[in-house]
């Protein structure tokens, strides 16, 4: 996908509040309910949709079909996407590219109902197809296996980090303390109340230097997206509330992510540059034409790396960005509005959904006291380790 030179637009969005495991309503009735929030966000019929693509992790085959069959059954092509935390940013690549082929009106919607706890196996007769990234996380740092593998490998990132750059326990606890605030005028989000980094920094510990809530928690939720070509826009009377889409790019693991024996790497950090670097071509535009970004936050350190690989501070940078409030309200940048994955929670197959719904009514001016002063562009990080990262970039105009 080299261009789409204005012709794909968002015209609906609509998600429900995410929860707790064990507080949400079923998968089928959190993504029928996401749904029929983002066709009355646009004002069209189910009708007008000519396919939809569905993404979650963790649930059945055609959990799509189960949720949309809720909102009507009129034979549209309906698939099913599984790219791990990248699941929802996957999902919405394949409509992009049904828009550019002549789908002309797509439904997207991510969704998950998790379970407590670290993430587990859901087909353990399988070899996991995580076991070469933790092979080369068992020669950097050696695994303890009474700790969540996820954890270890961030945990391991934010120690090669602080190798190459200097400490960083105290950027990490700010920058989460800095979205936590976010999130309090977020009613989607699932921790709402303020926490200092002095808090974050003396919560358990999970794997130095992560403590307990500088990690993601299991959340449930659903969010979706309208897409619609710029002649279907404009033959139904959408294009003053569309929202562009300017670009969009999904890469994957190279070699070198297992031959750099770098934990970084294996976070997708290379993803990220080049997924980053597409959009900006494909677009034009460039991160110092955005005021927001909603990135991947799924970790504290998984912040800070991405900050440089979206190209928002120089390797090693991200501490003095912090430092002098470039991250949030006042500052050069507002990353994660919403409050991000820590705060505003990480169903996976919903979250890059999330993050566009977040950018399309932050572009709205549509928020609140949230609102980024002066939005005009966007950007969309979200990273699914596996490897799988996209990023998106989209205008009010």
């Amino acid at each position: 996908m080299t261009t789409i030179d204005g012709i794909v637009r968002v015209v609906g969005v609509g998600m429900v509040p995410f929860t707790k495991p064990g507080k949400s309503p079923s998968l089928a009735e959190m993504g029928c309910s996401a749904v029929l929030a983002a066709l009355s966000d646009c004002g069209l019929p189910f009708s007008d949709i000519r396919q939809a693509l569905v993404g979650h992790v963790y649930g059945d085959s055609t959990s799509g079909q189960s949720a949309l069959y809720r909102v009507g059954m009129n034979a549209i092509p309906i698939v099913n996407v599984n790219n791990n935390c990248a699941t929802g940013s996957s999902a919405l690549f394949l409509g992009v590219q049904a828009i550019l082929a002549g789908a002309e009106c797509v439904m997207v919607l991510g969704m998950e109902q998790m379970l407590p706890g670290a993430l587990g196996a859901a087909f353990p007769q399988h070899e996991s197809p995580l076991a070469a990234h933790f092979r080369v996380l068992q020669s950097i740092a050696g695994i303890d296996p009474g700790v969540p593998l996820t954890a270890q490998l961030y945990a391991a990132a934010a120690n090669e980090y602080a190798a190459l750059y200097g400490p960083i326990d105290d950027t990490l606890c700010e920058t989460v303390a800095t979205f936590r605030r976010h999130a309090v005028h977020n009613p989607d989000a699932v921790f709402r109340l303020p926490v200092s980094a002095t808090q974050v920094a003396e919560s358990p510990m999970v794997c130095p230097p992560l403590s307990r809530l500088q990690c993601c928690a299991p959340t449930c939720g659903a969010a979706a997206i309208v897409l619609a070509s710029k002649d279907f826009c404009q033959s139904r009377s959408l294009v003053n509330r569309s929202v562009v889409l300017r670009g969009i790019a999904l890469e994957t693991d190279t070699a070198a992510t297992f031959d750099s024996h770098s934990a970084m790497q294996l976070m997708g950090v290379n993803e990220t540059r080049r997924a980053s670097q597409r959009v900006f071509e494909m677009s034009g535009l460039d991160v110092s034409d955005c005021q927001l970004v909603e990135l991947h936050d799924s970790f504290s350190i998984n912040a800070l790396v991405s900050m440089e690989a979206l190209g928002l501070a120089e390797p090693g940078g991200a501490v003095r960005l912090v430092a002098d409030g470039n991250h949030t309200y006042g500052g050069r940048w507002v990353i994660n509005p919403s409050g991000g994955l820590i705060s505003k929670g990480h169903p996976l197959g919903a979250t890059g959904t999330a993050q566009v719904v977040e950018l399309v009514r932050q572009l709205r001016g549509s928020v609140g006291e949230r609102q980024v002063p002066g939005a005009r562009a966007g950007l969309a990080h979200n990273q699914g380790i596996g490897g799988a990262t996209v990023v998106t970039l989209l205008t009010a105009d």
